[in-house]
């Protein structure tokens, strides 16, 4: 075995190997406010930003996980490398048979995926506005349409609504999209609603139940899906190493799902996931105690935050994720720009919540730079609905 390596070697030499950043518009964060800014940034700019945008872990990969990768450098020059046995690795960590797991590079490759696998044929999405847009997005450059059910006024996803609308366009339904949380609003569906759910629409229609967020949870009310693909039923569930594991970068995510229904989505896969993340990937699964680390810290943040922010008047939607959504009262998109000049990524608008942003969870010390930019930005008032 290799020597362990240091974050700080194992940084340093990525930042030696890409050098300058080229950042151009698109879905990173020069887009979060909808007003790109054309240059080229250097890699300590970047890193002097307190990054809030985009959901991510701000601490990186624990040091099991960057030892693991490092190793695995040495296959990089390799086509049919050994891969630590990542596929039965999340096999037995969710008690299916590896041939119910498929990988992506995250968890938005599957998602594509399933876009692309079953909306053929003029099929229809059923999900929640808002939610995980980039689905959407995808959906939309297909010429596939969507059927958008509004949140309830509590921010929760509408169930009854939903198994309304596909039963009332079950022929015309391609699958039904369950982002819990939900992203962007940070808030959970039940478990029981889940069953609600897939008790009442027909069988043989697939849902797809994004768990992106899913390590951050703490409700008694909210369990994973898993069990419904044990059943048979057909569901896909969807995980991320881009979250609790920090590899959002790295790119990993994968499906759980019954092995007829992932047969339909395998070939539109691009297998395109690199040696070093799947071994990163296997030793993020056994570190539990640097996740269980990172939620202890994040939910701690999260709540102080809302808190001072509830303090200064503002209503903040109850959050079961790493982020959380708080009601500025203006339009979000200037907003975005404000907090951008000093040196703060915060998310992007989402047009069904126009005055509602959503802030990603950082270190204290970016907390810390986003609460007193807040008050800066934001007069003290009294907190209104909503």
């Amino acid at each position: 075995a290799l020597p362990t390596v240091s974050r700080r070697r194992f940084m340093s030499s990525v930042t030696a190997a890409f050098g300058v950043l080229s950042l151009k518009p698109g879905r990173g964060w020069l887009q979060q406010g909808q007003a790109p800014v054309r240059q080229r940034a250097t890699v300590e700019e970047y890193d002097a930003l307190a990054k809030l945008a985009n959901n991510e872990n701000p601490y990186g990969p624990p040091e099991s996980v960057l030892k693991a990768m490092t190793q695995a450098f040495k296959y990089a020059n390799r086509y049919g490398y050994p891969d630590g046995g990542i596929v039965e690795a999340l096999a037995k960590h969710h008690g299916v048979k590896p041939e119910n797991i498929m990988l992506g590079a995250g968890s938005g490759e599957i998602l594509d995926i399933s876009c692309d696998a079953l909306l053929l044929g003029d099929k229809k999405i059923v999900g929640a506005e808002p939610s995980y847009d980039v689905l959407y997005q995808h959906a939309t450059g297909l010429k596939a349409d969507q059927i958008k059910i509004p949140l309830l006024p509590d921010f929760r996803q509408d169930i009854p609504a939903t198994i309304a609308a596909v039963k009332h366009n079950y022929r015309e339904v391609g699958f039904v999209y369950l982002c819990s949380p939900n992203n962007p609003t940070g808030r959970i569906v039940t478990k029981q609603e889940t069953a609600q759910l897939l008790e009442a629409i027909p069988e043989d229609i697939p849902v797809l139940i994004d768990e992106a967020y899913f390590h951050f949870v703490d409700d008694p009310n909210y369990a994973t899906a898993v069990p419904y693909v044990l059943q048979g039923r057909q569901v896909i569930v969807t995980r991320t190493f881009s979250k609790i594991a920090a590899l959002a970068g790295m790119r990993l995510g994968y499906a759980i799902a019954p092995k007829s229904l992932l047969a339909r989505l395998r070939p539109w896969g691009t297998g395109s996931i690199n040696a070093i993340v799947k071994w990163g990937g296997v030793a993020a699964l056994n570190d539990t105690a640097s996740q269980a680390w990172v939620k202890k810290t994040t939910l701690e943040l999260r709540g102080k935050t809302m808190a001072e922010l509830t303090g200064h008047g503002y209503t903040v939607v109850p959050s079961d994720a790493n982020f959380f959504m708080v009601h500025v009262r203006r339009p979000v998109a200037p907003v975005v720009e404000e907090f951008r000049k000093k040196g703060i990524l915060v998310g992007r608008p989402f047009p069904a919540l126009p005055e509602h942003l959503r802030v990603s969870v950082g270190t204290p010390d970016e907390m810390t730079r986003f609460t007193v930019a807040f008050k800066e930005i934001f007069p003290a008032g009294k907190a209104a609905n909503g």
